[in-house]
């Protein structure tokens, strides 16, 4: 690299980092001032570390959620910020006097908001998912001992409808859990009522699924058989499975916890991987919102960059250097493409659009609108 890029890249990563951490700062100081007293009762708790502790494992999985949400808008506002620093101090008319091009001035922030984009899809596709759990809790049940709504599932491979009273996150269990059994499952009746049920990991006795305690329907249990299902035991019961106690059965279900205790917004923390994956195995149901979420996958680092494109020939094109104006004019495009992104959305995910559609027409809409803006600057 030469002088030069490295003068421009060292600016625009300070931009970059400030505008993240006060912005990160702010939610912080006004999410803190909000939560206080829970974080002060956590913090007294034996084994918690504090309460400076508390907070820094509650805040730090957001600062890459906030990364993720506000990646492209960084990027963009961080070489428009630039672009202004090098016009008030007339570095920028110096360069252009010694004959380099603007090309040359644009190819290292280019360069550098691209890096950002692929750090925005490195991040979405192994830092959230690692840190989903964190992000489904609250600071009024960041311990998950405070009883959720249960959001009724249906498991996909059995027909299985798997509700319950409420759900507590601290040990997987489901309150007064309700499965409702479709017809070839007749010979333990039409449902399984129990006292709790808990969510378990595959292992090697079991798949995964839920243990029953305190089961309540079928009232004979001790007389059922387990029952298979397309070659796979489904329900397990006492009579036949030796690490069952009696009151207890087991009910095998790709249905996660966090499916019925999130809700809908669970699939958002989920990988790429895991989202094609869970589509071919029948683990999460195809539907538009899903399919949305898998093309705008693979649409948002080309968003991120066509953002960018347009935001620099906007700034450029100003005859003011106020650093105000720039704010003002990548806000404004921020907004319009959010706005546009959320329609697009919203129209696939309601079947009002393909999915696949919904989810690329706001690259369709805004790339040769940036290809446009940004092809003079190249001539």
């Amino acid at each position: 690299m030469t002088t030069i890029e490295r003068y421009l890249l060292q600016l625009y990563v300070k931009v970059l980092l400030l505008s993240l951490l006060c912005l990160f700062g702010l939610l912080v100081v006004i999410d803190l001032f909000g939560n206080f007293d829970e974080f002060i009762s956590y913090g007294r708790r034996p084994g918690s570390g504090g309460v400076l502790w508390v907070v820094c494992q509650y805040y730090g999985p957001r600062l890459l959620w906030l990364f993720d949400k506000i990646g492209g808008m960084l990027a963009m506002v961080s070489v428009a910020f630039v672009l202004t620093l090098l016009m008030r101090s007339n570095e920028l008319t110096a360069l252009m006097a010694a004959g380099i091009s603007p090309s040359r001035v644009m190819r290292p922030l280019l360069v550098a908001s691209a890096i950002v984009a692929v750090l925005g899809v490195v991040n979405r596709e192994l830092g959230l998912p690692s840190i989903r759990d964190s992000l489904a809790s609250n600071a009024q049940d960041w311990l998950g001992e405070t009883a959720r709504k249960c959001t009724p599932r249906y498991d996909l491979r059995t027909d299985i409808l798997i509700s319950g009273k409420s759900t507590f996150a601290k040990d997987h269990r489901i309150a007064e859990p309700l499965f409702r059994l479709p017809q070839e499952f007749a010979a333990w009746g039409p449902q399984i009522s129990a006292e709790n049920a808990f969510y378990l990991l595959e292992s090697r006795e079991h798949p995964a699924g839920y243990l029953l305690r305190g089961v309540r329907q079928p009232v004979d249990l001790v007389q059922q058989a387990s029952v298979p299902h397309a070659g796979r035991t489904v329900l397990y019961s006492p009579a036949d499975t030796p690490w069952l106690k009696p009151g207890e059965c087991f009910v095998a279900s790709v249905v996660t916890f966090e499916q019925l205790t999130v809700g809908g917004s669970w699939r958002q923390y989920l990988s790429t991987v895991e989202l094609i994956g869970g589509i071919r195995q029948q683990t999460i149901e195809a539907g538009a919102d899903v399919r949305l979420i898998v093309h705008a996958r693979f649409v948002q680092p080309l968003l991120d960059v066509s953002l960018v494109l347009l935001g620099i020939p906007l700034v450029l094109s100003r005859s003011g250097r106020n650093i105000f104006l720039a704010a003002g004019i990548g806000g404004a495009l921020v907004g319009t493409m959010m706005i546009v992104e959320l329609v697009c959305h919203a129209v696939g995910s309601n079947y009002l659009l393909d999915a696949t559609l919904a989810a690329w027409l706001p690259l369709l809409i805004f790339g040769p609108l940036a290809y446009a803006s940004a092809r003079p600057l190249w001539d």
